[in-house]
């Protein structure tokens, strides 16, 4: 049987892709390393929040057929390469994934065939690390015997609007020939194929657009801790500067950045230019800076509104609300939870915490009580912080059940809630 797409690395990634391209007619081929999920997804039983347990049966009803057996990959006319790509030593993408799923394409590549990279990683990963790797294990030479592409996944989990199909894809080939023929595989299911000059401007693109936010949430995380000390209303500010209608794009402060692209892609273009070029790439180092002690700023915002009504925090039942890092999902990648609780608990408070979509949770190894409870524990502990504003939560109700309340996302209206 012949396939004209198998996926590598069934995710967040990798399966909502799978399933337009299920959508659109074409034939479906997945491939992971985790037995666990080849066998999940063969029962129809979903692992992302994007795709429900019937979304993933309908995938498999119309076609779709995972397997761990890399020799199946020969198959397809298209391999596509969505692995993890996480921070390594030293702010570097690990490419331990992408290295070994490409090795798996390589052990089986065919002529005629098309490899894309989707996977986020630095500038010149397709061409330098890739490309050669395909070649020595293939024997066949890229740009002539098979077609080389780069095409950053812009996946935004929960978005309900923006999915696979509508969202512009971006491509860059090796060679035009390359782009084109990436350009009119992706048009068989995506609305609009924007074509990149090659693949570092591809890749670079995916690492401008996430370092572009990362720049501007730092923006308004600095400006947060100022406008505090100055009695200034930040969100009242934002609301007044969004009335602008030109030149002008919200940001909003938090707790912290999370999930698998803000707080980890525009790292990969710093060491890039720290590695190749041999100087910082300074707005992003900053952003960094602000972005991570931001989970530290709100303990202490924390323990400040402990001390004025004379309570230590130290043995304070401290009730976090939300600890995924977007709303509405359940994905804990990267969470500012994480460290916040941990600094919570080095400053001796007891943390519990309440979310609707995250059953168990550990920090550094050691589970988090959870409550079922919500209005009954957000009455009875000392502080109740929001971390992540789920649907599920009224929080202006909330803010009123609780001792103390504070809203690092700017959603309360209630008097009795402090906000970030």
């Amino acid at each position: 049987m012949s396939y004209d797409v198998v996926i590598l690395g069934l995710g967040y990634v990798g399966l909502p892709l799978a399933q337009q391209a299920i959508r659109a007619g074409l034939s479906v081929l997945g491939f992971d390393v985790d037995d666990t999920v080849v066998g999940s997804l063969a029962a129809g039983r979903s692992h992302v929040d994007d795709l429900s347990d019937a979304d993933v049966a309908a995938m498999v009803a119309g076609g779709f057929r995972p397997t761990g057996d890399e020799t199946e990959i020969a198959q397809a006319r298209t391999a596509v390469i969505c692995v993890p790509t996480p921070l390594a030593e030293g702010d570097g993408p690990d490419l331990r994934a992408v290295t070994g799923a490409t090795g798996s394409v390589g052990r089986n590549l065919r002529p005629g065939m098309l490899v894309v990279l989707e996977s986020t990683t630095y500038p010149g990963t397709t061409d330098d690390v890739v490309r050669p790797l395909l070649e020595q294990l293939s024997g066949l030479t890229a740009g002539i015997d098979f077609h080389l592409a780069f095409s950053p996944e812009r996946i935004d989990p929960g978005n309900a609007v923006y999915g696979a199909h509508n969202t512009p894809k971006v491509v860059g080939g090796y060679t035009p020939a390359c782009t084109s023929a990436a350009t009119a595989f992706y048009g068989r299911f995506v609305e609009t194929v924007v074509r990149a000059r090659g693949t570092r401007e591809a890749e670079t693109a995916k690492l401008l657009e996430n370092t572009y936010r990362h720049v501007n949430i730092a923006l308004v995380n600095e400006m947060a801790r100022f406008c505090h000390e100055l009695d200034i209303d930040l969100w009242d500010v934002i609301n007044a500067a969004s009335t602008k209608p030109f030149g002008f794009q919200a940001f909003y402060p938090g707790p912290g950045v999370g999930g698998h692209c803000i707080p980890i892609d525009p790292n990969y273009l710093s060491h890039n230019v720290r590695s190749k070029l041999g100087y910082p790439f300074r707005f992003v180092e900053l952003a960094q800076e602000i972005n991570a002690t931001m989970p530290a700023y709100v303990a202490r915002r924390a323990q400040n509104l402990l001390n004025a009504d004379g309570q230590a925090v130290r043995g304070a039942t401290i009730l976090l609300l939300g600890i995924t890092y977007k709303a509405n999902i359940a994905d804990q990648r990267e969470s500012p939870a994480t460290p916040l609780a941990r600094q919570l608990t080095a400053l001796g408070a007891t943390v519990a915490y309440h979310d609707p979509h995250v059953r168990t949770w550990e920090v550094g190894g050691v589970p988090v009580s959870r409550t079922e409870d919500l209005e009954g524990a957000v009455a009875s502990a000392d502080l109740v912080v929001l971390v992540q504003n789920h649907r599920e939560y009224d929080v202006d109700h909330l803010a009123r059940l609780a001792k103390r309340f504070f809203d690092t996302r700017g959603v309360a209206r209630a008097e009795e809630a402090h906000r970030l």
